[in-house]
């Protein structure tokens, strides 16, 4: 009679330890905000509480919750194709890539892309400083690599999109993807890294957020900004 209480015990205890078990999905990550401030004599904080953004990706839908976008339909993280990802295409098109993602082509003009139910188009001027937010989606903690985000920026002005090729020859800053804020969900941790613009005519750009998850895996955010 004690063993079968003792058992029953042991059961219930274990029974109790994986219900209170979450499971931790890996996910992928996209950038939520491409010129994000910070409140005004605040310290670097990516929370929205911390900030607000004024420039988005392509067609960035608004009033989501942060890094949520991942279970949208259709989701954010564009994965380039794994076979050849050097000549993968840039910007998703919702047809090519392992994973399709939104579609984030150029609007002609490129201002169609931005406004109403979308964020609106960054506008910046050379010497300033952008900085950009992503999610964690997991990868933030310390035992993960730290690949590096690149950030690229065309020198084709009020041009269509250059070529995955051609932005890899206009890498402008390599950012810490790890540089987050404290956060009990590693899911929807947020990120993000600051850089200078670099020396352009006025006019039109294409920047791209690239990020590599494994070998191979990369995923890419595409924006139009505006140098004045």
């Amino acid at each position: 009679m004690v063993l079968k209480s003792s058992f029953t015990m042991l059961v219930v205890a274990t029974l109790a330890v994986f219900s209170s078990y979450t499971p931790q999905a890996e996910a992928h990550s996209w950038a939520d905000c491409i010129d994000w401030k910070f409140n005004k004599g605040g310290k670097q904080d990516w929370s929205d509480q911390g900030g607000k953004c004024t420039g988005y990706a392509r067609r960035f839908p608004l009033g989501k919750e942060f890094g949520s976008l991942d279970s949208a339909y259709p989701n954010r993280h564009y994965q380039q194709d794994r076979q050849n990802p050097s000549t993968a295409l840039p910007c998703s098109n919702r047809k090519a890539g392992a994973t399709v993602g939104s579609d984030e082509t150029r609007a002609n003009p490129p201002s169609k892309a931005y406004g109403g139910l979308y964020g609106r188009m960054t506008v910046t001027s050379v010497g300033d400083t952008l900085c950009v937010r992503w999610p964690a989606k997991n990868h933030g903690q310390l035992f993960h690599p730290n690949n590096k985000v690149q950030i690229h920026l065309s020198k084709s002005r009020n041009a269509k999109d250059i070529s995955q090729k051609e932005l890899l020859k206009n890498t402008i800053a390599n950012l810490n993807y790890k540089n987050c804020n404290p956060s009990s969900n590693e899911d929807r941790r947020p990120c993000g890294g600051c850089f200078k613009v670099p020396v352009r005519a006025k006019g039109i750009y294409l920047l791209q957020w690239r990020w590599m998850l494994n070998q191979d895996e990369w995923y890419t955010s595409c924006a139009d900004i505006e140098i004045k």
